[in-house]
């Protein structure tokens, strides 16, 4: 090989310029090296614990300061230095500091029910309390330092965020994130009109619908088959009250007849009586009758003897007097 310059190189001046750079270069970019892995100065690691779905039940265990918020929120961005500030001090304070990004974790924040942003809460071992004081990194410090969390009331167990009511709370509003985040894609990147998304929304809806009262039905009737041998029970005991009712009708008929037939004879006889007594009656008084007109019969004819006697004999004083004494007599004898 040609020499640069006509000159031949020696055999050792390759390795003794490695060696020279190794010694000048070589402790700059080892530091460099750490200073990259460990970050720089200005860049110092954050104490605040991230937490998500996948890790927020270490809330549970311990004592934990928690803060909701969202990089828009601009009261969030305001504190923003006194939280890294308070979580400082967090190792003396035996309290881990945690922050929940509710624009990436909807559902963890359904959790919490948060409503107002930044929302902070005091945990410990399970029991949760909401802060509403000052968020300077002194008033947060008194918080824990003076245990002034013991004179908050507890969230109630149907709210605690460990509770099924709000794992379901959870769910909706890792729902409602995944939709935003479906119309985001629709509206941006697809480019549909903000009006055609919600129609989208609003189809799907309802044949969501349509399909989960299809299931509803058909899982209702694979649960509860006997329905028609209930039918068919409640058929037979109708048909059973049916006849019964219909026996208890002709009993009831057969009593009235029975009832009227008594009625009737029970009036026959009283009819019969009637007669009889009518009978009896009218022959009492054809006897009186009888009498009577014999008797009549009788002062015709003594009537007419003295008739006939007064006409034969020479009426006289005293014949006259007798002929009344026979009358009168004969009228006595008859009443």
């Amino acid at each position: 090989m040609a020499a640069v310059g006509g000159r031949q190189p020696r055999p050792g001046a390759a390795v003794t310029a490695l060696l020279a750079a190794w010694l000048v270069l070589g402790p700059g970019l080892s530091s460099a090296a750490a200073d990259s892995e460990r970050g720089s100065p200005g860049q110092q690691q954050s104490r605040v614990r991230v937490l998500s779905a996948a890790n927020w039940s270490l809330v549970l265990q311990g004592q934990w300061m928690v803060q909701f918020y969202a990089p828009w929120c601009p009261a969030c961005q305001q504190i923003e230095a006194a939280w890294e500030n308070f979580a400082k001090q967090s190792e003396h304070l035996d309290t881990t500091v945690g922050k929940v990004d509710v624009t990436q974790e909807p559902g963890l924040s359904g959790r919490f029910f948060v409503t107002t942003l930044p929302s902070i809460y005091h945990a410990k071992d399970g029991v949760f309390r909401r802060y509403r004081g000052s968020r300077t990194a002194e008033d947060l410090q008194g918080y824990i330092l003076e245990r002034k969390w013991e004179a908050v009331e507890p969230i109630a167990g149907w709210k605690s965020p460990s509770s099924i009511t709000m794992h379901g709370m959870a769910g909706l509003f890792h729902l409602s994130g995944w939709i935003r985040q479906i119309h985001s894609y629709f509206t941006g990147t697809l480019g549909i009109p903000v009006w055609g998304s919600y129609a989208i929304f609003i189809l799907a809806t309802l044949l969501i619908g349509l399909i989960l009262g299809l299931i509803l039905v058909l899982i209702s009737d694979c649960l509860c088959p006997p329905k028609a041998k209930n039918r068919a029970e409640t058929s037979e005991m109708i048909e059973k009250e049916n006849v019964e009712l219909t026996a208890l009708e002709e009993v009831e008929e057969a009593e009235e007849f029975a009832t009227n037939e008594l009625e009737e004879a029970v009036e026959e006889k009283d009819i019969s009586d009637d007669e009889d007594g009518a009978k009896s009656s009218e022959e009492a008084n054809s006897s009186e009758d009888g009498s009577e007109e014999d008797s009549a019969v009788d002062e015709g004819s003594g009537a007419g003897e003295t008739e006939d006697i007064g006409e034969q004999l020479p009426i006289d004083s005293e014949t006259q007097s007798l002929v009344r004494q026979r009358k009168s007599q004969v009228a006595d004898s008859g009443l």
